[in-house]
């Protein structure tokens, strides 16, 4: 893995103006990375930011898991990428308060071979985002599982990377190639990147593995790794299915709170009563 991506996030940057700017990533599929894209941008409207979610990914998850039917839009993240859709036109309120989504669909699937000839195209997504930055405190943008064009664009605009781990055997399978291409995208694309927190999502506190694989992401990590752990819920499951973030869908369960706790953390705010 590369220590200069880690030793500089140990003094993440902030850029003054515009919204704070982060890619949620992890090239692996199923670890909680949508799951942690929706909820943590839900926790955060609800304490208050302005908070747009963008996605990324071809499966479109986000944006069916808050309520958003990909085959009816008008205008997508593809549209955006390839075919200078301003981001705006393709912006939808979502229900809950402070919280807006560029959704995707699977029309984003062929963007990474129509990206290939296309002028500039690391940057299509941080010109686009550059319009309406100004509009936002937080923007998640929630990359697809796979290191291609989409993720490079994602890396290209962010400030920030948010790394989801997922507290299970493997958990560290794949990292180091994501954290060399974050070192790539850093020296040759955009300086101000850097890695500002690793998540442990999936924790089963029933299980020793669980407890190791924790241990052993902090012992390497430092103080990189949230404080705050997310569960392994049935409810944080069923949510997406719902079309609503965990703090909408069940308000009061230990999943909403945790992701409540970690915005709360990620935003540098203390915890509240």
């Amino acid at each position: 893995m590369s220590g200069t991506v880690v030793s500089e996030a140990t003094n993440p940057k902030r850029e003054s103006d515009g919204a704070r700017l982060m890619a949620v990533a992890n090239q692996k599929g199923g670890v909680g990375k949508t799951t942690t894209c929706v909820n943590l941008g839900a926790a955060a409207a609800e304490i208050g930011h302005r908070v747009l979610i963008v996605d990324l990914d071809p499966q479109g998850n986000a944006s069916t898991g808050l309520g958003i039917n990909p085959r009816t839009l008008e205008s997508s993240m593809y549209d955006v990428l390839l075919h200078d859709v301003p981001m705006d036109d393709a912006i939808e309120a979502v229900a809950v308060r402070n919280l807006f989504l560029a959704p995707a669909n699977l029309n984003l699937a062929g963007a990474e071979i129509e990206l290939v000839p296309a002028f500039s195209r690391e940057m299509r997504l941080k010109n686009a985002i550059a319009k309406i930055r100004d509009d936002y405190d937080l923007i998640l943008i929630d990359c697809p599982p796979s290191l291609g064009l989409l993720t490079v664009n994602a890396l290209a605009a962010a400030s920030e990377v948010l790394v989801p781990i997922q507290c299970e055997y493997y958990a560290l399978e794949g990292l180091g190639q994501l954290l060399r291409n974050v070192e790539l995208v850093q020296r040759n694309l955009n300086a101000d990147l850097h890695l500002s927190n690793i998540v442990l999502v999936m924790f089963d506190a029933r299980t020793n593995l669980a407890s190791q694989v924790a241990t052993e992401v902090r012992e390497h990590f430092g103080d990189l790794v949230c404080n705050t752990v997310i569960p392994r819920t049935v409810r944080l499951s069923e949510a997406p299915s719902f079309g609503q973030p965990i703090t909408v869908f069940d308000t009061a369960s230990r999943g909403a709170q945790s992701y409540r706790d970690l915005a709360l953390e990620v935003a540098g705010e203390p915890k509240r009563k």
